[in-house]
């Protein structure tokens, strides 16, 4: 098995995008990784205990954790969040937990009835491969994108995200919804075209990024959450949104992971035109009045009761990991800074939480669902997944190193 190595590349790139190496940001990324070992063992160590594989996804007001089965659609975070614990410490102990629980998500690869098996195997086994070059993870990714690949709606050109016969979204009338979440879940697509040499995996991938940029987008940069389809004629019958505030506001997290998805996306295709989207909703945030002096948004931009509407560090998370790549593709000097800022105020103790405190947690004050009264103010798996790949984008730039995945430099 090949174990990651980084290698030096881009070197005079990252250090142009993103400032001299410095020393309080290497202090704070250790407090930050010692936090997070802190938080990990605590994590595992009950996980181990239990003799069972558990998925923790968040915690309650009384701190006790919640977890989850391999079909919940935040499965593979935990996992992920164990193999950027390995990369960042180097610790041998983790490497054989991040592989247990990644493979105990295995059957995710034949789940067809939602769309979020790119970020439950993607977190998980794309992590791992980019990890350590094992090809049973690479079958894996393949496989899934077969799966994710049959929600695909030809006459519309999207990958449908929910269906609409069961649960709360057989209540909204909807046709074939798309939520911009879905970006995220193109990276699988990719990465599947490459390793396999079908095209058709790339094809989808970018029929969908092309529809969303048409369909998704306000004139200010920022995103609806959910575009309704017609399956007839592939024309928009609603925008709307599920967890938003309402239908016409920005989702802080919506925003996150628009910015993040054509980040992404740009990395593969090189097209222009998802780079400018990015870059748009970049403006759209951090020119925004309504976002916080710590950059740690509001869970929508547009909620009533600012300045005491809960925060979300699960999207100022993502932005943060999203804005250290969007910096290797442009000459702007303030995505990188912006970056910076957010990982500064997350690592501060208003939102890096004390050892042995959140339910094992590394980060406080997110949000899941408002609308739906679920997960208001917890902390969340994804948050802490995003929170350390941005730490280790941080400390690969500080080190003179690329980040990006081997091939895609």
């Amino acid at each position: 098995m090949k174990l990651f190595i980084p290698t030096l590349a881009l070197a005079a790139t990252l250090f142009a995008a993103c400032g001299r190496n410095n020393s309080a940001d290497r202090k704070m990324l250790s407090n930050d990784i010692a936090r997070c070992t802190a938080q990990l063992t605590r994590q595992t160590d009950i996980i181990e205990a239990s003799g069972e594989v558990l998925i923790p996804r968040t915690a309650d007001s009384r701190g006790e954790i919640e977890y989850v089965p391999i079909d919940d659609w935040t499965s593979g975070f935990f996992a992920g969040c164990v193999w950027y614990e390995y990369r960042l410490t180097g610790q041998p102990k983790w490497l054989p937990l991040a592989e247990k629980y990644t493979v105990h998500l295995d059957s995710v690869k034949y789940l067809s009835w939602h769309h979020d098996v790119g970020f439950m195997i993607g977190a998980s086994y794309l992590t791992g491969y980019r990890t350590t070059g094992d090809s049973r993870y690479r079958d894996v990714i393949v496989e899934a994108a077969r799966s994710l690949s049959t929600r695909f709606r030809p006459v519309a050109g999207i990958i449908q995200s929910w269906n609409v016969d069961r649960g709360w979204q057989s209540q909204r009338g909807w046709e074939c919804p798309v939520i911009i979440d879905n970006m995220m879940n193109l990276e699988l697509l990719f990465e599947a075209s490459l390793f396999s040499g079908d095209d058709s995996f790339r094809r989808i991938a970018v029929s969908h990024a092309d529809r969303t940029l048409e369909n998704h987008f306000r004139p200010d940069g920022s995103s609806y959450h959910v575009v309704d389809y017609s399956l007839a004629d592939g024309t928009v019958r609603r925008r709307c949104t599920a967890q938003g505030y309402a239908d016409s506001s920005a989702w802080a997290r919506g925003q996150a992971w628009a910015l993040y998805g054509y980040t992404m996306c740009y990395r593969y295709t090189r097209d222009s035109r998802y780079l400018a989207q990015a870059e748009k909703v970049y403006d759209f945030i951090f020119s925004n009045p309504d976002l916080p002096a710590d950059v740690v948004p509001y869970w929508d931009f547009d909620a009533p009761d600012k300045p005491t509407a809960p925060r979300d560090a699960s999207a100022a998370a993502c932005i943060a990991s999203a804005l250290y790549e969007l910096s290797l593709y442009s000459s702007r000097n303030d995505y990188a800074a912006s970056a910076d800022r957010i990982l500064r105020s997350l690592s501060s103790p208003a939102y890096l939480a004390a050892e042995g405190s959140n339910g094992n947690f590394i980060l406080m004050h997110s949000v899941g669902s408002i609308p739906h009264g679920q997960e208001i103010d917890v902390p969340l798996n994804y948050a802490d997944y995003y929170f350390m790949e941005a730490m280790w984008r941080k400390e690969q730039i500080l080190n003179g190193k690329s980040f990006l995945p081997e091939g895609e430099r």
